[in-house]
């Protein structure tokens, strides 16, 4: 069955390492890769920490808001569903952060994306801006080279700031 959601999602480059004293202690390993990307819509397959996978659908251009269908899938056929993959295989380490009554997940990619960590905010609430945490940088919502599907076909974005 189909976890259907209204994902509502805010995205920010990370300043600095202070987030790090903050993160809950257990980690994701994700490896994820998309077999449709387009502005609209995508396909993606996650497998974390080499044992469960997951198909996502996600549909809308909108900056904040975006129809998601999640589904289970098994490991062996995740891993046979790489050979279609488009673009880069993602290869991330998750980690969560609780600041403020809010749950952060900073994603620290590695392979060709290594450097660049990206904190994720989904709530439907406004945060204003004195409530999001110090070690957040510029917010990057809406700008679609930090998509992950955008990752995966292009690299990393020319803006490192």
């Amino acid at each position: 069955m189909a976890a259907m959601a209204e994902e509502v999602e805010r995205k920010f480059l990370i300043a600095g390492d202070s987030w790090q004293a903050e993160s809950r202690p257990e980690a994701i390993a994700i490896r994820q890769f998309y077999v449709v990307a387009e502005p609209d819509r995508s396909v993606r397959i996650r497998i974390m920490n080499g044992e469960k996978a997951t198909l996502t659908l996600k549909f809308g251009a909108q900056a904040r808001v975006r129809q998601e269908f999640e589904y289970p899938l098994a490991l062996d056929e995740a891993l046979g569903l790489q050979s279609f993959a488009i673009g880069n295989v993602i290869e991330k380490t998750r980690n969560i952060v609780p600041h403020g009554g809010f749950l952060y997940e900073v994603d620290v990619f590695g392979g060709a994306l290594a450097g660049l960590v990206i904190a994720e905010l989904e709530t439907d609430q406004d945060v204003p801006a004195t409530s999001l945490p110090p070690w957040l940088g510029r917010e990057v919502t809406g700008d679609s080279a930090y998509y992950n599907a955008s990752l995966a076909l292009k690299g990393f974005p020319e803006t490192r700031s």
